[in-house]
């Protein structure tokens, strides 16, 4: 594992998320599909996803953001737009669909769905009610999810896996 990879794992952890949180996402969203579907085929998946240096550098980039908005430490108007979670402000939805874009178009369904609902961990972190700042990681965990639930669908249809290298 790289240094990257383990900062990135790291704050997701300090943050508050656990890999059962993001694996237990991916079942949600593909438990209709595949019908011998276990939770360690989700770790394995939610493992491989975070092997990919971009997932790493989203995680890592909107993670940072999320604690200077905490800390108040952005420029005006930058830190409203990002403690409030602003309707109209994108980027956190752009940072993750580089992550879900890793394995093809498919994820970009499963990332709509599951922002949409938000269960799980996703609704805990768009509480805004304890003070954290989870603009960008609430789309970050989601897209971990939706691409790790892609990589779960191209290996059923095809019965291999896809390449990850």
């Amino acid at each position: 594992m790289t240094d990257l990879e383990k900062k990135a794992r790291e704050l997701l952890k300090q943050r508050g998320v656990e890999l059962h949180d993001i694996a237990e996402l991916v079942f949600f969203l593909q438990n209709k599909y595949q019908e011998n579907l276990t939770m360690e085929d989700c770790y394995e998946n939610v493992n491989s996803v975070l092997m990919k240096r971009e997932v790493q550098n989203a995680i890592l980039t909107g993670i940072q953001l999320d604690i200077l908005a905490e800390q108040k430490k952005l420029d005006h108007p930058l830190q409203e737009i990002i403690a409030t979670d602003e309707s109209l402000y994108g980027i956190d939805e752009v940072i993750a669909l580089s992550i879900v874009n890793v394995y093809g178009s498919i994820g970009f369904t499963n990332y709509g769905y599951i922002d949409k609902v938000k269960p799980g961990i996703l609704e805990k972190l768009n509480d805004k009610t304890d003070g954290d700042c989870h603009t960008f990681l609430d789309d970050i965990v989601g897209a971990i999810a939706a691409a790790a639930s892609s990589r779960l669908a191209h290996r059923a249809v095809h019965d291999v896996s896809i390449d990850d290298e």
